[in-house]
């Protein structure tokens, strides 16, 4: 008894995980809004019927993959603050792994922004779902803030750090993967790196 539910919930988990990557698949080509269950159904193989058994709405799937994006991102920003000893180097790790992801995975940057298709505008899967997916990339960016009151900056101030990386490496990665950087003759990388020394240089002084 005890075997055949087990095959069953490997044979449900692998459904699962091949909706999930059909998902990723039409949400890069149509995002959020031009994507649809059939589309979904169709790029794994079932009915849009089998998908309802798995999740209750597209929303729902596109809150998973990006649950597990999110799950990845964090995953490399402890394994490389991790790696490093002294608050200065691991304020520098966990910035410099938060844009490195990104930078090798413009997808996930897309899929968090809602950048498909629609361009840049505000969305949402539900305010369930936005809460937990807002917190675990507030946890990915953490190590930041953490980072910068072992260095002797307030909570608040730390907190403010942690934004400021944020945004700068947003805007910087927007110029990356539109090309725009090209015209200013910048790499990217070494104009996040110099960002994050300087802060880090500036929290030393105060």
């Amino acid at each position: 008894m005890q075997k055949r539910e087990g095959r069953r919930q490997a044979v449900s988990d692998h459904k699962r995980e091949l909706i999930l990557d059909a998902a990723r698949a039409v949400f890069a080509l149509e995002g959020l809004e031009g994507a649809s269950l059939r589309a979904i159904a169709t790029q794994a193989g079932y009915t849009p019927a089998a998908l309802y058994f798995h999740f209750d709405s597209k929303e729902a799937i596109y809150a998973e993959v990006l649950r597990s994006s999110l799950t990845s991102l964090g995953a490399a920003v402890d394994q490389a603050v991790a790696k490093t000893k002294g608050p200065k180097q691991k304020l520098l790790a966990a910035a410099m792994s938060f844009f490195r992801f990104y930078t090798e995975n413009p997808r996930d940057l897309d899929l968090g922004f809602y950048l498909f298709r629609g361009g840049m505008k505000p969305a949402g899967l539900g305010h369930a779902r936005d809460e937990e997916l807002n917190a675990a990339l507030e946890a990915a960016l953490r190590p930041i803030a953490e980072a910068a009151e072992a260095l002797g900056a307030s909570r608040q101030k730390a907190d403010l750090l942690m934004v400021d990386c944020f945004a700068h490496a947003t805007g910087l990665l927007l110029l990356l993967h539109t090309g725009r950087i090209r015209m200013f003759g910048a790499s990217a990388p070494d104009l996040m790196d110099q960002y994050v020394r300087n802060r880090i240089a500036q929290l030393a002084k105060e």
